[in-house]
């Protein structure tokens, strides 16, 4: 697993999946609470992860970006922690978890176990002892939320841009205007590094290139 330090606040740990695609997972250590965004794909996976957060002793904040499989199988290690994501991440989990388990099941790293998200949102929802703002951006997917460190002026936009950069506007599950209108929103945002699901990490000069590309 690699593991880059970006900025101040903010750690990333990303491992290539079966030489097919990589997965980023992103720890903020906030002032008050750790955030750890995405729970990859069970507990050997986060593994490390894991360790180095039990170390630090301070209360975890996980963030569901939206409910695919490969960001969500190591929630159960944090069952009695918060877990956020955005209402309709946990409607559809609720609903689809074991089929998408049995559907998916070659990529489980470790265990898994049906854990759901146990504080939902629709709109936007703010911790301002850390300066983290969390907010309903559709795209990929419907239930699609975001991540804004505005301490470290970093934005995690889950898979809300493409896997890599030669194919940088990501699959959607929405229509293209309510896709054009997070990317709008994130314009209006004060940032200057994007971390995402699967792709490097980029600028904010992305959201222009995906605009002028829909």
């Amino acid at each position: 697993m690699k593991i880059e330090k970006i900025k101040n606040r903010s750690v990333v740990y990303s491992k290539n999946i079966n030489q097919e695609w990589d997965l980023h997972i992103q720890v903020i250590h906030g002032s008050k609470y750790n955030y750890l965004i995405d729970t990859g794909l069970g507990s050997e996976h986060i593994k490390p992860i894991v360790e180095q957060l039990q170390q630090e002793k301070k209360e975890v904040i996980v963030i569901n970006t939206h409910y695919h499989w490969d960001h969500i199988w190591g929630n159960y290690l944090f069952k009695d922690s918060m877990i956020i994501a955005h209402s309709k991440c946990r409607e559809i989990l609720e609903v689809e978890w074991d089929e998408i388990q049995e559907k998916y099941k070659q990529y489980i790293e470790g265990e898994t176990h049906k854990c759901l998200p146990n504080l939902t949102f629709d709109t936007e929802i703010y911790f301002p002892e850390d300066k983290i703002r969390i907010f309903y951006t559709p795209g990929h997917s419907a239930d699609c939320i975001s991540v804004l460190d505005e301490v470290d002026k970093v934005l995690n936009v889950g898979d809300n841009i493409g896997d890599t950069v030669e194919e940088i506007v990501p699959s959607l599950a929405c229509d293209k205007s309510v896709y054009r209108e997070s990317l709008l929103r994130y314009k209006e945002l004060d940032f200057d590094t994007v971390i995402s699901g699967h792709n490097v990490v980029l600028d904010k000069g992305v959201v222009d290139r995906i605009l002028n590309l829909l």
